[in-house]
């Protein structure tokens, strides 16, 4: 068992545990969801979600949500691409609400530190959320991409706390991994912990936790096959409808 507990607990940049403690961490997490309490189902049933309520060392409830795509939604080289490279960047294009994001630290190859910046309707507040990134790719059979986010505090580092946002902290953990099935799908797998900070009830930001994250499976499809290659497949639209729910 990992000794690295994942949590919304934000940890100061002195404090980062080895890169193979965070992912051994994120993999007992995501092993563990294949246990967790089963949700609704959203887009005609092709994204499955699945919860368990707060732990002893958790600061908040996990969310998690399961989609399996074919090459027609994208290949494994093709999620990987834009989510394991490039994330925040990426995010920003297919994630309405983040407006801004700004590259705190870099770490090494595999790890960053990234502050974004919120920006929701009236009367909720700009939320900055910073983390850092640990990404992690795996081409043996079968190949695996991992990209794990958890919350950073910078108040005791003044030179880099200058450069976030201004707005009132968020704080999220989230563990998202592709998995190469052997029929040649892919397996999106995300699971999160999350406070919004300031006065918005933690039980309300809850409640929608299936939902909003369920979300970001069909906007990413959309988007990327906006930006997809024509000579990487065919050009058919995504196979997870926009509008239709269960």
């Amino acid at each position: 068992m990992s000794t690295v507990q994942l949590n919304i607990t934000p940890l100061k940049p002195s404090e980062i545990p080895p890169e193979d403690a965070i992912l051994t961490a994120a993999n007992e997490v995501l092993e563990s969801t294949k246990k967790w309490k089963e949700g609704k189902s959203y887009f005609k049933s092709t994204v499955k979600t699945f919860s368990q309520h707060k732990g002893p060392n958790d600061g908040a409830g996990w969310y998690c949500r399961v989609s399996e795509h074919t090459a027609e939604d994208a290949t494994f080289d093709e999620f990987w691409s834009k989510l394991g490279v490039n994330k925040a960047e990426n995010e920003m294009k297919f994630i309405g609400d983040i407006k801004k994001i700004t590259l705190i630290k870099r770490i090494s190859d595999t790890q960053s530190i990234w502050s974004m910046f919120y920006s929701f309707p009236p009367p909720i507040s700009p939320r900055v959320f910073t983390v850092l990134q640990t990404v992690h790719l795996n081409t043996s059979s079968p190949r695996t991409g991992m990209i794990v986010s958890i919350p950073i505090d910078l108040s005791a580092e003044p030179e880099l706390l200058q450069l976030q946002e201004k707005g009132i902290m968020g704080r999220y953990v989230s563990i998202e991994r592709l998995l190469e099935l052997e029929d040649g799908k892919v397996e999106w797998r995300m699971a999160t912990s999350s406070t919004p900070g300031g006065r918005i009830p933690q039980f309300v930001t809850e409640k929608s936790m299936p939902g909003k994250i369920s979300e970001d499976v069909p906007h990413f499809l959309h988007w990327f096959h906006t930006v997809r290659e024509p000579t990487k497949t065919a050009t058919a639209a995504p196979a997870i409808p926009e509008a239709a729910q269960t």
